[in-house]
C-alpha cells in the first residue's frame, strides 16, 4: 500500500482468495491494473474489501480494472446481500411453543385429509360391489403382478434371513440355560405373530408405496389426472381403488410367503447351529404354536395394505407442476407409511393382549 491505495497484483482467483488479507486499515482507494486473472471468486475479494474500507464513511474507488474486470466486479457487486440484511434470530420459548403449535395444527389436517379420503375410497369400493362393471379388472391384475408376484424374491429373501438371525441369536442365549428346542417357539411366534407381515408391509411400502405416489404424481405433473375430470372420469376409480384393492389382495399372500420363508431359515439355522433336525423342528412348531398366531399376523395384512395404498395414492395427488414437490412428497409416502403401520402395529398388539389372543 502506498499513497493511501491499496495495490493488488497477480491472480485472484478462488484457489488464492482464502490466503490473502482481508485487512487494509487506511486506505483510500484499490487499484487492481497488476491483476492478471480475476474469477468471481476474486472480484467478491475486491468488493468485499472495498465495502470494509468504506465502513467509515469515506468513498474508496476501485483503479485500473479492464472492461471484463469492471463488468465482472458490477455482476458480484449488484448480487451481494444488504447490508442491513436480517439475521436469523435465535427461537424463543414462544417461538418453539408457535412452530409445535403449526406443526401439530399441519398434521392434524392431513389427518383429517386422509381421513376424507380413505372414505372416497372406501365409496367408490361399495359403489363397485354393486357395479361390478366399474371395476378395471386389467389394472387390478396389473397392479397385482406388480406389488405382489415382483415383489416375491425380495419378500422371501429378506424373511429367509431374518429368520436366520433369530435362529442364531437366540441359539446364541438359550444355550446357556439348557433350552435350545426352545428355539422353534421364538422363531414360530415372532415371525408368524410379527415380524413375517409386518417387515413385508415395509418393504412394501418402500417399494410399492413410493411407486405409487410417483406414477400418480407423474400424471398429475402432466395435468393427465385434470384430463380426466375434464372428461369426467373418476381418478379415484381409475388410478387409486385398483392400486388399494391389489394391495389389499396381494399383502396377506406376500405375508404368507414371508411366514414360510422365515420358518424355513430358522429350521436350517437350527439344525445347523443346534442340532435340531426338521423333524424335530417341525413337530415342536406343530405342537407348540398356536394358529392364532399365524392367524392374528394374516388379520393385520389387509389393514396394513389399506394404510400403505391409500397413503401412497394420497400424497401422489398432492403432487404439484414440478419435480421438487414429486422427490419430496414420495419421500413423504414411504415414511409416514412405515410410521402409520408401525403404529397400527402397536395398536392391534394392544388389542389382541386385551381380548386374550
Amino acid at each position: 500500500m502506498a499513497d493511501g491505495r491499496l495495490f493488488l497484483s497477480g491472480s485472484l482467483l478462488i484457489d488464492s482468495v482464502a490466503t490473502l488479507e482481508r485487512r487494509a486499515q487506511g486506505a483510500s482507494a484499490i487499484d487492481i491494473a497488476q491483476v492478471g486473472h480475476m474469477d468471481t471468486a476474486g472480484a467478491w475479494y475486491i468488493v468485499d474489501m472495498q465495502t470494509r474500507l468504506s465502513s467509515a464513511g469515506a468513498d474508496v474507488p476501485i483503479y485500473g480494472a479492464n472492461e471484463t474486470q469492471q463488468q465482472l466486479i458490477a455482476l458480484v457487486r449488484r448480487n451481494m446481500p444488504p447490508d442491513d440484511a436480517a439475521l436469523a434470530k435465535p427461537l424463543t420459548l414462544v417461538d418453539r411453543v408457535e412452530v409445535f403449535g403449526r406443526k401439530t395444527a399441519a398434521s392434524a389436517r392431513i389427518a383429517v385429509e386422509l381421513t376424507s379420503f380413505l372414505g372416497q375410497v372406501i365409496a367408490s369400493l361399495g359403489a363397485m360391489v354393486i357395479h361390478p362393471r366399474r371395476l378395471r379388472l386389467t389394472s387390478l391384475v396389473h397392479h397385482m403382478q406388480e406389488v405382489g408376484w415382483n415383489a416375491i424374491p425380495i419378500v422371501a429373501l429378506m424373511s429367509f434371513l431374518i429368520g436366520v438371525v433369530l435362529a442364531f441369536q437366540g441359539s446364541v442365549q438359550l444355550r446357556q440355560f439348557g433350552a435350545e428346542v426352545f428355539v422353534v417357539d421364538l422363531i414360530a411366534i415372532s415371525v408368524l405373530r410379527e415380524l413375517g407381515i409386518l417387515l413385508t408391509s415395509i418393504i412394501v411400502a418402500g417399494r410399492s408405496g413410493s411407486a405409487y405416489t410417483a406414477a400418480i404424481g407423474s400424471m398429475k405433473m402432466r395435468e393427465e389426472v385434470d384430463a380426466m375430470r375434464t372428461l369426467g372420469l373418476d381418478p379415484i376409480d381409475i388410478l387409486v381403488v385398483p392400486r388399494v384393492l391389489a394391495l389389499m389382495l396381494m399383502l396377506p399372500v406376500l405375508g404368507l410367503i414371508s411366514d414360510i420363508s422365515g420358518l424355513l431359515g430358522g429350521a436350517m439355522m437350527s439344525w445347523i447351529e443346534l442340532g435340531v433336525s426338521p423333524a424335530v423342528f417341525q413337530a415342536r412348531l406343530v405342537s407348540n404354536t398356536d394358529v392364532w398366531h399365524f392367524l392374528v399376523g394374516m388379520i393385520k395384512a389387509p389393514f396394513f395394505a389399506m394404510i400403505i395404498g391409500i397413503i401412497g395414492c394420497y400424497e401422489g395427488l398432492k403432487v404439484g407442476g414440478n419435480a421438487e414437490s414429486l422427490g419430496r412428497l414420495t419421500s413423504t409416502s414411504v415414511v409416514l407409511s412405515i410410521f402409520m403401520v408401525i403404529v397400527a402395529d402397536a395398536m392391534f398388539s394392544v388389542v389382541f393382549a386385551l381380548i386374550g389372543i
